[in-house]
């Protein structure tokens, strides 16, 4: 199984539908904490259903259960911790929501995309959930947009 990663900072609208149209992703995950921020342009919540229904006809869902809490953002973003010390707590995090319990694998079978905003998936949680699905279901690749 495939599971696509995207961020969208740092790019324009343009690139960032057109990569999500050229991969033939049918369905974007947003796994953010806070959707609706007014620093997300094209991205917010409120928009990004109808962009991505009328540039690409595919689906959105929010997923809050694939996003970190507020007290693990806050601890990495705002008081500079290191991503040695978030990888493992978000890992945690997933562990104790049994998030490869609560989702239904097929969905993901559809070609599906996590959206978070950071333009690089390498230091992005968006790398970690699709790690940690590996890790319980097997058999699953990250492909970052």
């Amino acid at each position: 199984m495939e599971i696509f990663t995207i961020g969208f900072t740092q790019t324009t609208a343009e690139d960032f539908f057109g990569r999500l149209r050229d991969a033939g992703v049918e369905r974007v995950v947003d796994i953010r904490l806070r959707n609706d921020s007014q620093l997300a342009g094209f991205a917010k919540a409120r928009d990004l259903p109808y962009f991505l229904h009328e540039l690409i006809g595919a689906d959105y869902v929010h997923e809050p259960l694939l996003a970190p809490t507020a007290e693990i953002m806050d601890a990495y973003k705002k008081r500079k911790g290191t991503w040695e010390e978030f990888a493992p707590a978000f890992r945690a995090l997933l562990a104790e929501r049994a998030v490869e319990d609560r989702l239904d694998r097929r969905d993901f079978e559809r070609p599906t995309a996590l959206l978070c905003s950071e333009p690089d998936a390498a230091y992005c949680h968006r790398s970690l959930v699709v790690d940690y699905l590996d890790d319980r279901w097997g058999g699953v690749d990250a492909i970052d947009l």
